[in-house]
């Protein structure tokens, strides 16, 4: 399948009295560029996140949005830390044995302690087992909508494909009469403003000068191009990069085409090839 390189994923797991909240988007970029914004927390999971973004992805700009959501309505259980409140009840008593005047500590500074109360917050340790499936799950759900994506672009990019297809059939059978018609009226021009060249001669220069006019190879190119722009959308896999080159040539081939019409309405045909190729090209910008 074809893959988009524009996708959107979201997963939270609740865990209680916090909740895991993994957000991935992606957008069209040459290569895999990954960026982090995670929870400090959380800061320990951005290898194993990494390396699965890794593992799925070719290409596109991914950023990965982690956080570790608490729930302010989760009951808490606190507790006095046993050890810091000796060490705390230990000073007070050295210091008021030397200073007997000096006030000593009341419940609410004993609380609000730095470490003073432990609480039942979630260590990474705990959370550890639950990154990895949500990771799985976040990256199943992106490179879902990266595929849906994909499928409407290679839908499109057939129906430029039919619609160039139908401009070559219309003017490869003119060409060899558009030659012939070409050729009698460049034969005239010369006979009139060289009478004194022979006819043999000017055969041989207008044979030549025909001979670079024609562009029947411009449009068998463009048809064997044509088929494997085709070929890839059907194969799937990472295929940008090979249809961005094939636009190039697509490109190349109805440009030459232009410059080699011998009539208005091939010329036409040409500026209307060109103009489905740039639209194909601006979606295959957005595939992996």
């Amino acid at each position: 399948m074809i893959h988009s390189m524009t996708g959107f994923a979201v997963q939270v797991r609740d865990l209680g009295r916090v909740a895991l909240h993994l957000e991935l988007r992606s957008v069209n970029s040459r290569y895999l560029d990954l960026a982090f914004r995670i929870n400090d927390d959380l800061r320990q999971s951005e290898p194993l996140i990494r390396e699965a973004i890794t593992s799925r992805l070719r290409r596109g700009k991914v950023e990965c949005r982690f956080n570790l959501q608490a729930k302010d309505s989760a009951p808490r259980d606190l507790a006095i830390n046993d050890v810091l409140f000796g060490q705390l009840k230990t000073a007070q008593a050295a210091i008021l044995a030397e200073l007997p005047q000096a006030a000593p500590f009341s419940v609410a500074e004993i609380l609000r302690w730095p470490g003073m109360l432990a609480d039942d917050g979630v260590t990474f340790e705990a959370l550890q087992p639950e990154i990895g499936p949500l990771v799985s799950a976040a990256l199943d759900e992106l490179v879902a909508t990266r595929r849906r994506e994909g499928e409407k672009l290679a839908e499109m990019i057939r129906g430029r494909i039919a619609h160039m297809r139908e401009l070559v059939a219309k003017v490869a059978p003119r060409v060899p009469a558009l030659v012939a018609e070409y050729q009698e009226k460049l034969a005239t021009r010369l006979r009139d403003a060289a009478a004194t060249l022979d006819d043999d001669r000017i055969r041989t220069e207008v044979g030549l000068f025909a001979q670079r006019v024609d562009v029947a190879e411009e449009l068998s190119r463009l048809s064997t191009h044509l088929d494997e722009v085709e070929r890839i959308l059907k194969a799937g896999g990472a295929a940008g990069k090979r249809l961005d080159f094939l636009m190039q040539e697509l490109n190349r081939e109805a440009n030459t085409l232009g410059s080699k019409a011998m009539a208005a309405d091939m010329t036409a045909i040409a500026v209307e090839l060109k103009l489905a190729i740039e639209q194909m090209r601006e979606q295959v910008q957005n595939i992996e």
